[in-house]
């Protein structure tokens, strides 16, 4: 028999709680062991009852949504945790990224997203709903590679090639646009986009996207 995936709430709108309550709740393999309407007691009480997903709002009462993502990373608690947020502001989304959290839902597109955005982040995925993911690509347009300390740590893993890749991954072009503009087969670009993803240890495209926004390779 699978295992259930056991997950916690947090968010200060019970409406909004009891709506995730409805939806998950029809689904066996997940058990809703908790919620919580604000931070101050929220890491504590995820550690007791032990969930494996907390879905989490940013905005709460008492601690916000960062604040409790800075304590796990402090304390080395490793729930996994999935952001549910009115919000889509860039730095925002970038900080909880560094930060670890595992996904990020918009609560505009909680409601087609969130078992899908369970199921992946379970498996140890990552998971953005869509209109988050295009916020993160659009924001590399015409952007550049950093040129200061970060280069020089780049360089040092990957060739010139791959650092142009990397970039044109970040500006969502298909392996046939990046084919097209450095004149190698589409074969090509997939053989680097493996070998980027190795090297860089992630687990897919928006994990390199991750990556470029962790390390600032990417900037206004």
């Amino acid at each position: 028999m699978p295992k259930t995936i056991k997950i916690h709430l947090a968010d200060d709108h019970k409406v909004l709680i009891d709506g995730m309550l409805a939806v998950l709740n029809m689904h066996s393999k997940f058990e809703v062991i908790g919620f919580s309407l604000d931070g101050s007691t929220l890491v504590e009480t995820v550690k007791k009852n032990g969930a494996d997903i907390l879905i989490m709002d940013i905005n709460m009462p008492h601690k916000d949504g960062i604040e409790v993502l800075k304590q796990f990373s402090q304390e080395g608690y490793t729930c996994k945790v999935i952001v549910l947020s009115s919000y889509d502001d860039l730095k925002l989304i970038k900080e909880v990224l560094k930060l670890g959290a595992s996904g990020y839902l918009s609560k505009q597109c909680a409601g087609e997203s969130i078992i899908e955005a369970i199921e992946e982040v379970a498996q140890g995925k990552e998971y953005f709903s869509k209109n988050i993911q295009e916020k993160i690509f659009g924001s590399f347009s015409g952007h550049t590679i950093e040129n200061q300390n970060n280069e020089a740590v780049i360089n040092s893993m990957l060739t010139d090639r791959e650092i142009e890749i990397l970039k044109l991954i970040s500006l969502e072009y298909s392996g046939k646009e990046i084919g097209e503009e450095l004149f190698i087969s589409s074969n090509t670009v997939e053989t680097h986009r493996k070998n980027l993803i190795r090297k860089l240890n992630v687990k897919n495209t928006i994990g390199l996207v991750k990556y470029a926004i962790k390390n600032n390779i990417i900037k206004n």
